[in-house]
């Protein structure tokens, strides 16, 4: 299956609430995660096919248009990304370690589909949102040559679109570093 990515935000909790039981009964998707985001904002992030994941992007554009702050379907999301999203992709803790920090959770899926796309690397873990003020971080192992390009791929997009808050490449961490992540 090809997957896509659908990310909502919200400036209100309640319509945000009400926008996710709308896009969840629209179409096929699958919901990764509805919640207040950061104070007074709720976002949503949904799966599914492009068609699916379009349709009820545009279904919650149509109805709730007055409250979205952004939204966005990124398509061929590579799976890697889908199973981090879902807390599903285990993290290899060895090799180099890099992390791009991003102001946003869409932002930072599409830094983490751009880094898988890029170079031999892992997805060690995803974050989005919740608990970091409306931030995304991707933390991505691998070797160093292609933990940096793939840092460096994620982070020039993010930069670009004036996200990219802080980036960093670590070649070879601390043994109590990998236990703390």
């Amino acid at each position: 299956m090809i997957y896509a990515v659908g990310v909502v935000e919200l400036k209100s909790i309640a319509k945000g609430i009400e926008a996710t039981d709308a896009a969840l009964k629209s179409a096929g998707i699958r919901l990764v995660s509805a919640h207040p985001s950061c104070p007074g904002k709720y976002e949503m992030i949904f799966t599914g096919s492009v068609a699916d994941v379009t349709a009820a992007l545009d279904h919650v554009r149509g109805r709730y248009e007055q409250y979205i702050v952004d939204s966005s379907v990124m398509g061929r999301i590579d799976e890697a990304v889908i199973k981090a999203l879902f807390g599903t992709q285990v993290g290899t803790r060895e090799g180099s370690l890099g992390s791009v920090e991003t102001y946003s959770a869409a932002s930072a899926i599409k830094v983490a589909d751009l880094a898988v796309k890029t170079s031999r690397v892992e997805i060690f873990d995803l974050r989005v949102s919740r608990g970091m003020g409306g931030k995304g971080i991707v933390l991505l192992t691998g070797e160093v040559g292609d933990v940096t390009a793939a840092v460096e791929a994620g982070a020039a997009y993010a930069e670009k679109n004036g996200m990219l808050h802080a980036k960093s490449v670590i070649a070879a961490p601390h043994a109590e570093l990998w236990e703390q992540l």
